[in-house]
């Protein structure tokens, strides 16, 4: 939300004399009712509550107006800051003290949150950038040295090598540059989400030929998951982002093949409704733990426990285009085991493709 104390200053001005003129005015209109004390009880309070969002220049000058008006409004004789009663003179001194002690306080309590807020942000950001060295140092340098050590070999030992060997060599190499190819692609869709220059550039998408083309991608890169599709044959065209949308998808069952074991099933299915589609991703892993559920979008975080590798980004990308395409995101652990997304993103939707089958 867009702090008040953003507003330009001379703004500030303008909005705190009007606050504490229209609760002025809304208590002389009482004030045969309160009373001239309480008054000034609502008159601080008023005071306070700009302390909280405005610069102190104008808390400061909203506090001395406010006083200026509790005298020559509401203290007898009224209409002259003439004060005839000693008790009410003092009054109107200790209020004069108080709602200007008052509204330096605040604005020092607010100075001291701020301060604190950004410690706080800087140490996040020390702990997120320590986390993505770590993730990095293994994630980036592990397919690296692999495909050095790998053609290293090709080169030195060349007639010695098998085909079956040259095979291999060539078939790690290939892993390899698919792994640090997907580590590249992550954290630059990482920046382009921070930065916040994601805008979906819509068209017409085929979803079955778009969800085909993703699962082949990721079948080459050699997962030992089975994945299947279930997609109507009529299901309609909607336009929206088709790169955010392969990048959506290549990431959930990417994930997927990281955390299931060997041999397992990984189900995608796509249905629409409307304008609306939705995109079911499930397999047959462990699950991920309840109490770690909220946090598996967050940027750079990895489940405890797990040996398995990854730079905590595919999740939070995952969440970070289904948003940029106005859509929301779910995931919960099945019953029976395993764990399920669901994707629902408002897109607009044609039958086009249906009239032309029939």
């Amino acid at each position: 939300m867009l702090s008040l104390s953003r507003i330009k200053k001379g703004n500030q001005y303008l909005i705190a004399a009007l606050t504490v003129c229209l609760v002025a005015v809304a208590c002389y209109i009482f004030s045969d009712f309160i009373g001239y004390r309480v008054v000034a009880y609502v008159l601080l309070i008023t005071v306070s509550l700009i302390a909280i969002v405005f610069d102190i220049v104008p808390v400061l000058i909203a506090a001395v107006l406010s006083a200026l008006i509790w005298d020559y409004f509401f203290i007898p004789p009224f209409f002259t800051l003439h004060v005839g009663d000693t008790e009410d003179a003092m009054l109107l001194l200790m209020y004069f003290i108080i709602a200007m002690v008052n509204a330096v306080l605040s604005y020092k309590i607010k100075q001291a949150e701020k301060v604190a807020r950004q410690r706080e942000e800087r140490e996040h950001t020390l702990r997120l950038y320590n986390t993505m060295l770590n993730s990095l140092s293994h994630e980036l340098r592990t397919p690296i040295a692999t495909i050095i050590a790998a053609t290293d070999n090709l080169q030195a030992n060349t007639a010695r090598l098998t085909p079956q060997n040259r095979y291999e060599l060539v078939s790690e190499i290939s892993k390899a540059s698919l792994r640090l190819n997907r580590q590249v692609e992550n954290l630059l869709n990482m920046s382009r989400l921070e930065s916040g220059v994601v805008r979906p550039r819509k068209d017409w998408c085929d979803i079955a030929d778009l969800v085909y083309d993703v699962v082949k991608q990721v079948e080459e890169t050699h997962i030992t998951q089975r994945i299947t599709v279930s997609i109507h044959p009529d299901i309609s065209l909607f336009r929206l982002d088709k790169g955010m949308l392969e990048q959506i998808i290549y990431n959930l069952l990417i994930n997927a093949s990281i955390y299931t074991p060997a041999g397992s099933t990984v189900s995608i299915s796509a249905a629409g409704y409307a304008d609306m589609l939705e995109l079911v991703i499930e397999d047959e892993g462990p699950g991920f733990p309840k109490e770690e559920i909220g946090s598996v979008f967050d940027k750079f975080y990895r489940l405890k426990n797990t040996a398995a590798g990854g730079t905590g980004l595919g999740l939070s990308i995952v969440k970070g285009f289904t948003e940029a395409l106005s859509g929301t995101i779910r995931l919960q652990n099945k019953t029976e085991g395993g764990a399920k997304f669901t994707i629902q993103i408002a897109a607009e939707a044609s039958n086009l493709k249906t009239m032309k089958n029939e």
